[in-house]
């Protein structure tokens, strides 16, 4: 398994936004935005990675301002995290957001939140609760976390 830089790969640009539209129905054009603006590299955030194997997307996860919550202030946000079922319990979450940690410290930035309402499976990997927040449009309050 590798795992890419879409700002290194653009060439990935198009089939990883086609990907991360598929697993979260959020509209394709929302995903080639944003890492459009990842590749023109004048920004440290948006920023997205995928992992591959054997050519095949495996998982991926991006980072962006704000997840759709209404805490503007727990920014950046890690985001679209997703490894396909059969590739599950094989590392590749722990892999990418370990990765996406060393690499955003390369730009400065050391804290990262995440805003999920999965419950210790994040733990594994660094990341600590922090508080509950609100999502845009949603009922119930979601769980974010943060990694420093």
């Amino acid at each position: 398994m590798k795992i890419l830089k879409i700002r290194d790969h653009g060439e990935m640009a198009d089939r990883a936004a086609e990907w991360f539209h598929q697993k979260w129905s959020i509209p394709l054009e929302e995903y080639q935005e944003s890492m459009a603006e990842c590749l023109k590299k004048e920004k440290t955030v948006p920023q997205w990675y995928i992992a591959v194997e054997q050519g095949r997307i495996t998982g991926g996860l991006g980072v962006i301002e704000n997840d759709f919550h209404e805490r503007k202030d727990l920014t950046p946000n890690v985001c679209a995290v997703y490894v396909e079922e059969e590739f599950r319990r094989r590392g590749i979450a722990g892999a990418l957001l370990d990765f996406v940690c060393e690499d955003m410290k390369g730009y400065g930035i050391d804290t990262l939140f995440l805003l999920t309402d999965h419950t210790s499976f994040y733990e594994r990997y660094g990341w600590e609760f922090f508080c509950m927040v609100q999502g845009d449009g949603e009922e119930e309050m979601a769980r974010m976390y943060v990694h420093k």
